[in-house]
Formats: structure tokens, C-alpha cells, sequence
């Protein structure tokens, strides 16, 4: 069976004849870290409670020791507790993984993956358009490949003047599965994650443990369609991440300042001016920051990709070959038509900023651990490259180090901070630095308004 994708702001309540009124799922037997949904929140539909059993049962593993919740960790704003800049799995936790774990706060608001024109709504958020077609080539001159080569665009026609054609949405790093359902699915099957060899497996340990609630949710003849039991399972995970406030609370300072319920201090008023300042920070050009015009808050991307060059982290295993890149929606996890466009190496999805404060590791190989040099490599990546990359042995920069040379065309040289050239003044000041940092911080949920009042 086939769903369509869950759609955002779903009330609480029970699906119409789905209904599973005091389930009782085997929570017992799972690595159950929940916290509590804020007051006055509705419970959780029948559906979601069956999804939440799963999100935590540690038997789904081949290790029988990890569950979803051993990387998205509820009380680390579900991303993982530990400084790993890769998380460790398989069926004996040894196998190290190939990217951080992105967080999936918000993750229900992502839209599916397309190649197409920006929306209307993005481009008015953004303080300037991110990196396009016309304007990457001309700053990379010789080098640069088309964003994407009319073959791709074909495989997402869309109405628009070919001139702003950008990829965007999709979960994980590369976009490669468009729903939660999906997304669900791969950390499953990943032999450095929970490690199940294939689908049969799955479904042998499901029907096993949860035959009850599910055939009461499904129906009596559920378990005899091993495919549709194992969707069904994939679709109540999403569920749960749906309905679960605290996986999308909206209860940052920053939330609170756009109500008029909050007062930023100094510094992070400051660190806000930056982010939104074409000439310094430039960071809400990806990282949308205002109310859209459906009023929404702001979720702190806008879901599209970049090639932004970070430097190659020694510390991840998949390195030690010097020949393997991480191509992002070229590979290695996506193998479709889209990963064949030479103009996608390099790209990887702008994550969100939100509860950015509280991650342990940066970009999509982890290479950074501190969310001031994250911001440090904006800032001397073109101004100050032998502060970021490694010399070659005649001494030079090894600038771009971690992208083969012909997909280099593709990295962004024109949005501010970058564009520069070495031995510019980088355009923030360490005090900068501190201040956007500082205002980053306000991005953290769990802000309670009622201590700023008190303090004063």
C-alpha cells in the first residue's frame, strides 16, 4: 500500500478508522528516552503511539542495541548526544558511518526533492538569492559546469525562465528520499546503522513484537502482505515525528523575539544584524530568518543545495582512501539520474539552523567541532585559505582539498562571506564572530520567557 506523504500540522487525533484507543505498544522492551510533550498539547493518535514504540525499540537492530532514538536523541533536540563526527553502527556498533546524523526537528516541514525554479515565497525571504545558474559559471569562469545540464532540468520540468533552476528538498544530506516514510527506511537497511539485511527481516521482527496493534490499525489481513507491513510501520515512525510537538516545539528565544515576548541582549541583536547583512554574514540568504508570508516561523533553511568546499575531515574512516569524495547528491548514496549530472557533485542540502548551538559536529563530513570555527571557515575560506586547508607537499594551499578539481567549478565563490581573495580583510572580526554565534544561540528550543522577565 502506498501513502501519500504526511502533511505538516496534522491535528493529534486519530486517523478516521484507524483508531487504536488505548493502545498498548511493548514500550518495555525499548530504549525509551521520551520527554514529555509541553502542556496542553493533544495526545498522540493511535498511529503515532505505535510509531513511537518503534522510534525507540532497539530490538529493530541488527545489534539489537540501537534504535532511531541512539542517534536523534529527544533530550539533544533529536541529533545525537556524543562528539562523534560520525556515529558508530552495525550489528556490532563498530561500523563507523560516513556523515553526521542531521537532526530531525522540523524535518516533517522538508518538501520532497525536485530540480526546478526557486518558489516565489523563497526568493522573497531570502536577503539575496543563493548561488544560480548564470552568476556560479561566471564567478568560476573556466572551470564552471552548469548547475544542472538541460537533461536534468528535464527531469523535473517546471514553469520558470531556466535562469534560477535549483535543486531542493529531499531528506538526508543528498535529498535522495522525498517523504519521512522513506527516510525512515535508510538508517534501517544501512549496514553502519541498524544494519537489517533486507525487508523480510523487518517484517519477521515486526510481526513478531507488534502483530497486535498493527492488525488492529491495518487490519486482520495486514501481516500477510510482507511489503505493506513494513510501509505501514515506516508510515507510523513519520507519524510520531508528525504529531510529537517536541520534535518541532518552536519555543526558541528567536521565537519568542518575533512574538514581542522577548528582548535580545547586545551581542546577539548584533550577531542578528550580521546574519541578515548582505555585506558581512549573508547567512539568512540560505538560512531563511523571518515569518513567511503564510506566517510560518522561520525554519532556518530553505531547503536548497550548495557546493561550499569545506575542507576534508582526516577523522572520518571512508577518507583513508584518498581516492573516495563524498559527492553529495552525486554519490556515494544516491545512484539515480540526478547523481549522473556533473553540475550536482559537491552539493549538499542546507540544514537547518535551528538548536545549531547544541550540535557537536558541522557540515556534511563533520569536520568542524565548534560552532565558532563553522562560522570561521565562511569567513577565511577565500580571505584566509591557509587557515582552513592543508599545503601540498611544494607548499601551496591544497584549497577545495575534498572535491576532485572537475567538479570544483561548482563551488559557490559569489554569495558574501566568500568571493574574496587571499590576503582580504576577512569580513567579520573575531567580536563578530562572537555576536553571529551569540545570535545563534537564541535558536535553541526549550527558551522559557517567564526567566527574562524575572531577571530584569
Amino acid at each position: 500500500m502506498k501513502r501519500r506523504p504526511l502533511t505538516p500540522f496534522v491535528p493529534a487525533v486519530a486517523l478516521a478508522g484507524l483508531v487504536l484507543a488505548g493502545a498498548s505498544a511493548p514500550i518495555a522492551r525499548a530504549e525509551h528516552r521520551d520527554t514529555a510533550s509541553p502542556a496542553g498539547t493533544q495526545p498522540l493518535s493511535a498511529m503515532a503511539t505505535l510509531g513511537k514504540s518503534l522510534f525507540y525499540d532497539t530490538a529493530l537492530s541488527a545489534s539489537g542495541r540501537m534504535s532511531c532514538a541512539s542517534c536523534h536523541d529527544p533530550a539533544h533536540h533529536y541529533a545525537p548526544a556524543n562528539a562523534l563526527s560520525v556515529q558508530l553502527g552495525g550489528p556490532h556498533l563498530d561500523q563507523p558511518g560516513m556523515r553526521p546524523v542531521p537532526t530531525l526537528t522540523y524535518k516533517y516541514l522538508t518538501p520532497s526533492f525536485e530540480v526546478g525554479p526557486e518558489t516565489a515565497a523563497t526568493e522573497q525571504n531570502e536577503a539575496t538569492p543563493m548561488a544560480e545558474v548564470a552568476a556560479v559559471a561566471a564567478g568560476n569562469a573556466a572551470d564552471a559546469q552548469p548547475l544542472l545540464t538541460a537533461a536534468a532540468h528535464n527531469l523535473a520540468p517546471k514553469a520558470g525562465n531556466g535562469n534560477d533552476i535549483v535543486p531542493e528538498g529531499g531528506m538526508f544530506w543528498d535529498g535522495r528520499a522525498d517523504t519521512l516514510q522513506e527516510q525512515v527506511f535508510g538508517p534501517l537497511y544501512s549496514p553502519f546503522e541498524m544494519a537489517l539485511p533486507d525487508r523480510h527481516t523487518l517484517y519477521e521482527k515486526l510481526a513478531a513484537a507488534y502483530a497486535p496493534e498493527m492488525e488492529k490499525l491495518f487490519g486482520k489481513t495486514v501481516l500477510a502482505d510482507e511489503k505493506a507491513t513494513v510501509d505501514e510501520a515506516g508510515f507510523a515512525i513519520a507519524r510520531y515525528e508528525t504529531e510529537e510537538v517536541s520534535f518541532h516545539p518552536f519555543t526558541s528565544k528567536y521565537d519568542y523575539y518575533l512574538k514581542g515576548q522577548a528582548t535580545l541582549s547586545p551581542a546577539e541583536a548584533h550577531g542578528l544584524k550580521l546574519f541578515d547583512d548582505e555585506n558581512k554574514g549573508n547567512c539568512a540568504a540560505c538560512h531563511l530568518d523571518q515569518i513567511d508570508a503564510d506566517g510560518r516561523p522561520p525554519i532556518f533553511t530553505d531547503f536548497e543545495y550548495e557546493a561550499l568546499g569545506v575542507p576534508r575531515n582526516p577523522h572520518l574512516a571512508a577518507n583513508a582512501d584518498p581516492n573516495y569524495h563524498d559527492l553529495g547528491i552525486c554519490g556515494p548514496f544516491r545512484n539515480d539520474d540526478y547523481a549522473e549530472q556533473p553540475g550536482n557533485c559537491g552539493l549538499f542540502k542546507t540544514p537547518t539552523l535551528r538548536n545549531v548551538a547544541t550540535r557537536h559536529t558541522f557540515f556534511h563530513n563533520g569536520v568542524y567541532d565548534t560552532l565558532e570555527d563553522a562560522v570561521r571557515f565562511y569567513v577565511d575560506r577565500d580571505a584566509r585559505p591557509e587557515a582552513i586547508y592543508p599545503r601540498k607537499p611544494d607548499g601551496t594551499v591544497d584549497q577545495y582539498d575534498d572535491l576532485p578539481p572537475r567538479y570544483r567549478g561548482n563551488i559557490d565563490v559569489i554569495d558574501k562571506p566568500f568571493g574574496g581573495k587571499p590576503g582580504d580583510t576577512p569580513v567579520l572580526t573575531e567580536a563578530e564572530i562572537r555576536d553571529l554565534v551569540a545570535f545563534l544561540g537564541t535558536l535553541t528550543d526549550g527558551y522559557d520567557p517567564k526567566s527574562e522577565a524575572a531577571a530584569r
